[in-house]
């Protein structure tokens, strides 16, 4: 039997480095039955944190999900989405929205562009019509890092009295998300991202009210509601990872959203001027870039192959480019919790690399 014994500074966009309380949480949780008042109360106070948390228990249900972050997205679209569906597709998470759709024979559009601009408004409320009642957008498209506008979107869901779903998987805890302004009816994350959960649990805030279609069994919004509701589940829920998520939101709550954000700003800001003091190009410009995603040119003369392996052997883990950005270009992500120390040798890591 083969044990991990090296710890790894994950810059991977998710799963990320969590703290000492979420995996003593894992690890302490006790043996429960999921029928019983210990595990039901703890789902009762995650969906209550979760709310409070994003400052959205007045107006937002939040749905646990037991699966990975896919697992809410399949849930959203299948359950919000009424007569059909127009996806912002400029990545690979607004194409696998489309595809969700497709495979459950919802009717949809693509409304697509490169990975590395946002769509024209125009264009995108042109695209609708009166067989399109939703739009969906991926709020933080990890594929390059590129940040959808989210305001422009609910102003023609708005204006056009669409339903508005949202993929913020990555985004949530991580970007600037004004629900008030924003009025998404649905809104999908999970929590091994910028929560600093561990996977195996999503969720989805959903406006308080909303109606739902039932396209799936697992994956249905309203039938997990109803039971999380009254303090009941109708199937059995990763226990122990919801105990994690639990102590993660916990912490969330201290630091504050805002807090989390400006974190994760700064350590933005030090590693990309760390890869640009190299001479490698980013890929994306300022105004489109997340705070917790960078993608960065390959040099010319080495490959993510040798990177990657360069990088591991320093105890870092970084990421390819998507699809045809393999050859191109990798990514570095600062979600989770990366002490400073760790930011602060990724350059001469990197510069070593790249050697």
């Amino acid at each position: 039997m083969t044990t991990m014994s090296q710890a790894f500074t994950l810059l991977n966009p998710g799963p990320i480095n969590v703290s000492a309380a979420v995996r003593d949480a894992l690890a302490t949780s006790p043996d429960q039955c999921h029928r019983e008042p210990e595990y039901l109360d703890m789902q009762g106070r995650v969906r209550e944190k979760l709310a409070l948390a994003f400052g959205v228990k007045d107006a937002y249900e939040a749905i646990l999900v037991t699966g990975s972050g896919t697992a809410a997205m399949e849930a959203m679209v299948t359950s919000v989405v009424g007569t059909g569906l127009l996806v912002i597709d400029n990545g690979v998470y607004g194409s696998r929205l489309a595809s969700m759709a497709e495979v459950h024979r919802i009717p949809v559009r693509r409304l697509s562009t490169s990975w590395f601009e946002r769509p024209d408004p125009t264009v995108m409320e042109h695209a609708l019509d009166g067989c399109l009642d939703t739009i969906a957008v991926v709020h933080h498209e990890t594929t390059t890092g590129l940040l959808n506008d989210l305001r422009a979107v609910s102003q023609i869901a708005q204006r056009r009295q669409c339903r508005l779903i949202v993929d913020s998987v990555s985004g949530l805890g991580g970007e600037y998300f004004d629900f008030r302004e924003i009025t998404p009816d649905a809104v999908c994350s999970t929590a091994n991202k910028c929560i600093q959960g561990l996977p195996g649990v999503s969720f989805v805030l959903v406006r308080k009210g909303l109606s739902f279609e039932r396209r799936s069994v697992y994956l249905d919004l309203g039938t997990l509601l109803y039971k999380q509701q009254s303090g009941d589940t109708p199937f059995t829920p990763a226990i122990q990872v919801t105990a994690a998520l639990e102590a993660a939101l916990d912490e969330l709550i201290v630091e504050t959203v805002p807090g989390r954000i400006a974190r994760y700003r700064r350590a933005a800001t030090a590693l990309r001027a760390a890869i640009e003091g190299l001479g490698l190009e980013l890929l994306l410009p300022a105004e489109l870039r997340s705070n917790t995603i960078t993608c960065a040119q390959l040099p010319n003369h080495v490959s993510y192959e040798q990177i990657h392996a360069s990088m591991r052997s320093q105890g870092y883990i970084i990421y390819a480019g998507p699809g045809d950005l393999g050859h191109k270009a990798f990514r570095v992500a600062n979600m989770g919790l990366i002490p400073s120390s760790r930011i602060e040798a990724f350059g001469p890591a990197l510069a070593r690399a790249i050697a």
